[in-house]
């Protein structure tokens, strides 16, 4: 994988779309703060969606593509109920399990929710297809897209104006390398994608 493409071309196309994707950011960001965390799951999954139309077709972001992907409200509600709770869990056994435990979570479902939006997958599959995906190959590479991902979103972390700018270069990267994933081994095609292709 030639990280240094994927990189400086997440950097060029952020910069491209810098204003609405800032802004797209920030009410995520408020969204999830407001709600104490309920909408974060959701807004994060359309957040993601709109970045990927960004990237496939050149689509301009727009706030409301923050909560276009409120149908899955429930699923990813749950799954992250589940994550914190098993973090949690982790830590109060040992601080080690619980930062163990997080890392297997960001390894093995880190295109679970482009899967769940690009692909139209329920909850468990879109699970399953993101491990499968994490270990096809060289394992290695995909924990070192991990490690990239939450490093870029880490550094800005420190100050919320930073944050604005390196999550979208976060995503974008990580867009940019599912895009290749995919064209190189296609993911199964969802009932409701094949139902689609019939009609």
């Amino acid at each position: 994988m030639d990280f240094k493409k994927h990189l400086e071309g997440s950097w060029h196309l952020t910069l491209k779309f810098i204003v609405p994707l800032i802004l797209m950011t920030l009410v995520m960001v408020m969204a999830s703060i407001l709600t104490l965390g309920i909408l974060a799951p959701v807004t994060l999954a359309g957040y993601m969606h709109a970045i990927l139309l960004m990237f496939r077709d050149g689509r301009e972001p727009k706030v409301q593509d923050v909560f276009s992907q409120m149908r899955l409200f429930l699923p990813l509600l749950g799954f992250g109920v589940v994550a914190v709770i098993a973090i949690l869990v982790g830590a109060a056994m040992l601080v080690l399990p619980g930062i163990l435990i997080g890392l297997a979570i960001s390894f093995g479902c880190l295109y679970m929710n482009l899967l769940m939006t690009d692909r139209g997958m329920p909850l468990m599959d879109a699970i399953k297809e993101s491990f499968s995906m994490a270990l096809q190959g060289d394992p290695l590479e995909h924990a070192i897209v991990v490690i990239l991902f939450l490093s870029i979103s880490w550094v800005g972390s420190f100050v919320i104006v930073g944050w604005l700018f390196t999550q979208p270069l976060a995503t974008v990267f990580l867009i940019s390398v599912y895009q290749e994933r995919i064209s190189k081994s296609p993911p199964p095609i969802s009932q409701d994608d094949q139902s689609l292709r019939q009609k």
